[in-house]
């Protein structure tokens, strides 16, 4: 992944992204070419000395059934958003400006593990509804469903562990830009209602020294 000194990203930023993004992109390459597929994960710091990403695919998904070639890759996304010149203060100081995108994203690489074991994915599961459900009043849960249920449901999935190796993260938000630009950023964001990428760009706006 390219990435300038201004859109790096420390460690803690990098953990912080691997626990609370959404959903991201399993690949591996394998005999059939690459593979791809958008999996929840979660996040495990201490499973290996880089954590692990841990999930699930439909048995009849092939891709766990295809032994990958090297490392897998996993493709992890935070807020991103179309940043048009008209919010920058310099577009009526000179008008040299762009459009630009600004995302945040971490290519996490490391080695597939598939877990075909009930009583693994159970926990997978439970574990992936309680951080996704925590946001709500009434958090469902897996014991709301009726346990033959469940079990039925289970049979049909296979546990994925992805054991980390390394990432490459890139927090592109506007740091190279002015204040005053920033600001234009932030505010325009604000206005049409994209909070989360107003709130990743005024948390990552280079600070005075």
């Amino acid at each position: 992944m390219y990435v300038p000194a201004h859109f790096s990203a420390d460690e803690q930023a990098v953990r912080d992204l691997l626990h609370h993004h959404g959903a991201a992109d399993l690949v591996t390459a394998t005999d059939k070419g690459l593979i791809a597929t958008l999996l929840p994960f979660v996040y495990d710091p201490d499973a290996g000395p880089h954590g692990a990403l841990l999930g699930h695919l439909a048995r009849n998904n092939e891709q766990w059934r295809l032994p990958p070639h090297g490392e897998a890759l996993v493709i992890v996304r935070g807020p991103d958003a179309y940043i048009t010149p008209s919010w920058y203060a310099t577009k009526a100081e000179h008008g040299r400006v762009v459009p630009t995108w600004n995302y945040i994203t971490a290519h996490v690489y490391g080695h597939l593990r598939v877990h075909d074991d009930p009583a693994w994915v159970e926990a997978v599961v439970r574990r992936l509804t309680d951080k996704h459900e925590a946001g709500f009043e009434h958090p469902w849960s897996v014991d709301d469903a009726p346990a033959a249920y469940i079990a039925g449901q289970l049979r049909a999935v296979v546990g994925v562990e992805v054991c980390i190796t390394r990432a490459e993260a890139k927090f592109k938000l506007s740091q190279n830009r002015p204040p005053a630009d920033i600001d234009g950023v932030v505010r325009g964001l604000r206005q049409r209602g994209d909070l989360d990428s107003a709130a990743a760009v005024e948390a990552h706006r280079p600070r005075p020294a």
